[in-house]
């Protein structure tokens, strides 16, 4: 049984992880956050990985796609599960190439949903969420790196993407409710199905 998986890109700040959480709820989704894989893996103790990670995470950079890729597989096969969002992934053209050395005969690529969010909204919307979310990486130095990471590396591999008709743009500048009952009837519309 070969797994579905749902690239799901888009800034810091553009509501990923909140749409996630409703596919989740709603369609019975497995929520793959890389970063949130990324950040397990460095607080487990005795990690190999941990003090690696934890620079590249501070320094705003990209993770090297090699152990971010053995973490995706490792929580795919994991999970026993049929449906994947892969959030936060691939983010350059480096984790791109990864990515289909490794993956790309193990699963099938249904889609790219891309949220697309202005800096400015993005960036108030993260500074709100870094009062409370206690991320080392919310805070207006390490945004501006993410941002600039972001438009450089990321926005490039949503290209290569449309450019194969596999990109489902969202504005995501609309409150989260709004916005997730455009995700819905996408993925009603079986855009899941392919």
């Amino acid at each position: 049984m070969t797994p579905n998986v749902v690239f799901v890109l888009g800034g810091p700040g553009a509501g990923k992880g909140t749409q996630c959480q409703k596919i989740v709820e709603h369609f019975g989704y497995v929520h793959l956050s890389a970063g949130d894989l990324l950040r397990e893996e460095r607080n487990k103790p005795g990690s190999q990985y941990g003090e690696l990670i934890e620079t590249y995470i501070k320094e705003g950079k990209i993770v090297p796609v090699e152990i971010t890729c053995s973490l995706l597989e490792r929580a795919i096969e994991e999970s026993g599960k049929k449906n994947f969002l892969v959030d936060g992934f691939p983010r350059n053209q480096n984790n791109l190439d990864g990515w289909n050395k490794v993956m790309a005969d193990k699963v099938n690529l249904q889609f790219v949903l891309f949220f697309d969010c202005p800096l400015e909204i993005c960036t108030a919307r993260i500074l709100k969420r870094g009062a409370t979310s206690g991320r080392v990486d919310d805070n207006i130095e390490s945004l501006k790196k993410r941002f600039n990471t972001y438009s450089t590396e990321t926005k490039p591999i949503i290209e290569h993407y449309a450019k194969q008709n596999l990109v489902k743009t969202i504005d995501a500048t609309r409150p989260a409710e709004e916005v997730y009952k455009e995700v819905e009837s996408l993925f009603r519309k079986g855009a899941g199905d392919k």
